[in-house]
């Protein structure tokens, strides 16, 4: 299984007064890093062009997230999301806060989206298209070899 990862930096408004990294933060760190996922598979920014990009019409049903050490000061982590599983209309990318020099986990979790119908607001499937370009990032599937 594929996995992608982005470097995000740190910054002092980042941090709480224990000059911890605040914990509403990961959730950015974890929505950008989302984001620039989308980007490398070719669906465009920007203006949200549901004609064109449909199945960036979704909302986030679920963040979970465990703390496990925290992040101390300015610098930079690493972020590094897969594809955990890809129902019908949900998809839910696992994900791991790491430092630049090793594995070891500052945070884990998953967020959990839910493709919608972008009128209706309503659960619709993932395209064919995007389920073709998600497959290597996909935990959920059985590998030949």
């Amino acid at each position: 299984m594929r996995f992608y990862e982005t470097t995000h930096g740190v910054y002092f408004d980042d941090l709480d007064a224990f000059q911890i990294l605040h914990n509403a933060r990961y959730v950015l760190l974890i929505e950008r890093t989302i984001g620039s996922f989308w980007k490398q598979l070719g669906q465009r920014g920007g203006l949200l062009d549901f004609a064109a990009n449909p199945d960036m019409s979704h909302l986030v049903r679920a963040n979970h997230i465990q703390y496990d050490r925290p992040v101390t000061g300015v610098g930079e982590v690493r972020v590094r999301i897969w594809v955990e599983k890809l129902g019908s209309t949900s998809l839910t990318f696992g994900f791991r806060v790491l430092p630049l020099d090793e594995d070891v986990d500052y945070a884990t979790g998953s967020r959990v989206l839910v493709r919608i119908d972008p009128e209706t607001r309503k659960p619709v499937p993932w395209t064919d298209a995007l389920r073709e370009k998600l497959a290597p990032y996909r935990r959920d599937l059985k590998r030949e070899g």
